[in-house]
C-alpha cells in the first residue's frame, strides 16, 4: 500500500519547511509526494485543488493519506466533511501527524450505516470551528493593524494609477526610451499602472502602416465572486488573464468577498471558460457553493456580452 504524502503553503513567501520538519520525523516509508504550487489559497476547496485531485486519482483503495497537520488539506467544517466522504468512498485511510486532530482516527465510521461516527463527527466541527475562529481573530487584528497605521499616516493597498496630469509627461518619457520599470518608479506606481496609461503605445498594440486600424478595446468592470476567483488563481492561465485577476481590488461581503476586475470583454469569457469545472461532469467531484458561485458569475459575463458593442 502506498504512503501518499500532501503538502501546501498559501503564499509564495512561505515555505514547507515545518511541513517536510513534522514528515520527516513521522518515517513515513517510500513516500509519493503531492505539492500544490506555491500560494495555493487555503480558500479554494480541496478537491478542486489540482495537486489534491491528482493524488485522489493516483490512490488506490487500502493507501494512506500523509499531511502535517488537517489545515493544510482543509479550511474549515465543510471542507473537511466533505474530504472524510470522498476518502471513505475510495477506502484511503488519513494520517495527520501534528496538531490537534492528531490523535484521532477521522475515517472511523458505524458498522452497520457506515456513516462518520458521531463523535468524530463532533470533535471535527468543534476544533474545525476554533481554527476558523482562531483566523478570524487573526484577520480582525490584521485590520486593527491597517488602521492604526493609517492614523499615523502610512498608506497601505496597491500603489495608486498614474495621475491625470503626468499621463502626458510619462508617454512622453517612454517615446523618448525611459524603460517602463524606470517611469513605476519615477510615479510611485507599479507597472501594471505604467502599462495601463501607454497601452496603445506599447508594441503589441501598435501597427504600423495601416490606416483606419479599429481602437482598442476598451476594458470594462465586472464583480467575480470569490469561490471562482479562487479557483481561477489556482489554474493554469494566458498572461492576460492572471493580469487581469491580480489587478483585481476584493470588495468584502460578510463572510465572503468578490474581486472587481477590470478588462476586456474577451478577456472575462475567457476567464469564464477557466471555470468551467466548477460545475462537474467528468468525473470532477461538484461542490454545490462552487457551482451556485460560476453560474452567477456566467450571468454577468452574458449580461455584458449582450450589452456590449
Amino acid at each position: 500500500m502506498a504512503n501518499l504524502v500532501y503538502k501546501r503553503v498559501s503564499t509564495d513567501q512561505q515555505s514547507t519547511a515545518r511541513q517536510d520538519l513534522v514528515l520527516d520525523e513521522a518515517g513515513i516509508e517510500d513516500p509519493v509526494v503531492f505539492e500544490e504550487d506555491p500560494g495555493t489559497s487555503s480558500r479554494l476547496h480541496p478537491l478542486q485543488r489540482p495537486k489534491f485531485r491528482e493524488l485522489l486519482t493516483y490512490a488506490r483503495p487500502g493507501d494512506t493519506v500523509h499531511i502535517s497537520e488537517m489545515f493544510r488539506l482543509v479550511r474549515g467544517t465543510g471542507h473537511i466533511l466533505d474530504v472524510l466522504d470522498v476518502l471513505h468512498r475510495d477506502r484511503l485511510a488519513l494520517r495527520i501527524h501534528d496538531g490537534a486532530f492528531s490523535a484521532m482516527d477521522l475515517t472511523a465510521r458505524h458498522p452497520r450505516t457506515g456513516e462518520l461516527l458521531s463523535t468524530v463527527k463532533f470533535m471535527v466541527q468543534t476544533l474545525a470551528a476554533a481554527g476558523e475562529l482562531q483566523r478570524d481573530l487573526q484577520r480582525e487584528l490584521t485590520y486593527d493593524g491597517l488602521r492604526a497605521a493609517e492614523a499615523r499616516g502610512s498608506k497601505g493597498g496597491r500603489r495608486p494609477a498614474v495621475a491625470a496630469d503626468r499621463t502626458d509627461a510619462v508617454r512622453t518619457a517612454y517615446l523618448e526610451g525611459r524603460s517602463i520599470a524606470a517611469l513605476a518608479r519615477d510615479c510611485d506606481v507599479s507597472r501594471g499602472a505604467i502599462r495601463t496609461a501607454l497601452a496603445d503605445l506599447l508594441p503589441e498594440h501598435t501597427v504600423e502602416g495601416q490606416e483606419d486600424v479599429p481602437a482598442p478595446e476598451l476594458p470594462v468592470t465586472l464583480d467575480m465572486p470569490g469561490k471562482v476567483a479562487d479557483f481561477l488563481r489556482a489554474a493554469e492561465l494566458e498572461p492576460a488573464e492572471r493580469a487581469a485577476l491580480d489587478q483585481g481590488v476584493t470588495v468584502r461581503r460578510g463572510q465572503g468577498y468578490t474581486l472587481r476586475v477590470s478588462t476586456t470583454r474577451a478577456v472575462h469569457r475567457q476567464l469564464l471558460a477557466r471555470c468551467q469545472p466548477l460545475d462537474g461532469g467528468q468525473g470532477t467531484p461538484t461542490v454545490p457553493a462552487q457551482r451556485k458561485a460560476r453560474r452567477e458569475y456566467e450571468n454577468r459575463v452574458s449580461a455584458l456580452i449582450s450589452t456590449g458593442p
